[in-house]
């Protein structure tokens, strides 16, 4: 993700030893969402307290992390904010109002203060991003799975995460790409319409040219999904043999493996 991050671990509420050769989690009885507070998991009711005590597992050993690296402040990339029920119990018990004060956008820098509640509400399944440093990185999948990478290997918050009933496997982060593997294409599709049109790859950019045209921080892995704006869009025209029709087709970058 434009730096290369050297540790990486999953680490999550789930024990390996329930895994197949795989690597399948074959414990057939779970729970990976919120939605299943106050049902019976092998007879036994899951409570809210109970899924407080793994939440706040998973936010105090991130936070631990940024402890031991020294690090104040994160940037949010690839962020959504998710439709739920806002009429639910589980909306009303859950939800934390004060997000809405936070009027979070992509690649925004967010302090400690803010990261909590962020994260509180990413794992509640309200929000969706990743956070990122130079070098340094938390990724949250489905159903409960952490990615954590840095380049400063510290045992203590590993430590930490064991002691809080997590379990921690060193394993790169799905979610992790090195700018090497990144291919960045222009797609276009017809206005109002979801069907892509046409499609180029674009070559020889550096990814600090990306970030300069699309007003990215320098810690942005220029990763995702850009609408092309009027602002940018003569520097892609001269990128692409295509002619850009801005009435007919809208344009964006997309940029993955």
């Amino acid at each position: 993700m434009g730096n290369h991050i050297k540790y990486q671990w999953r680490i999550t509420k789930y024990n390996p030893n329930f895994r197949n050769n795989e690597g399948h989690y074959t414990k057939e009885l779970e729970w990976t969402s919120p939605s299943h507070i106050g049902k019976k998991i092998y007879g036994e009711t899951f409570t809210l307290e109970e899924y407080l005590k793994v939440e706040t597992a998973y936010i105090d050993t991130i936070i631990k992390f940024l402890d031991v690296n020294h690090i104040k402040s994160l940037r949010i990339i690839n962020t959504t904010y998710i439709d739920v029920d806002m009429d639910s119990a589980l909306y009303n018990k859950l939800y934390d109002k004060k997000l809405d004060n936070l009027h979070l956008k992509d690649d925004q820098e967010v302090t400690i203060d803010q990261i909590r509640l962020i994260f509180k509400m990413v794992l509640r399944g309200f929000i969706y991003c990743h956070f990122i440093s130079s070098n340094f990185f938390v990724h949250f999948g489905d159903e409960y799975y952490m990615f954590i990478g840095t380049n400063n290997y510290q045992e203590e918050p590993l430590k930490f995460a064991k002691k809080n009933n997590l379990f921690v496997e060193e394993m790169v982060s799905p979610f992790y790409i090195n700018e090497e593997n990144v291919v960045r294409t222009i797609i276009w599709t017809p206005i109002n319409e979801d069907i892509v049109a046409g499609e180029e790859i674009l070559t020889d950019i550096p990814i600090e040219e990306y970030r300069k045209i699309m007003k990215l921080s320098n810690t942005h892995p220029v990763i995702g999904v850009f609408p092309i704006t009027s602002s940018n869009e003569e520097f892609f025209r001269k990128k692409l043999s295509h002619n850009i029709d801005t009435n007919k087709y809208q344009y964006y970058l997309s940029a993955g493996d």
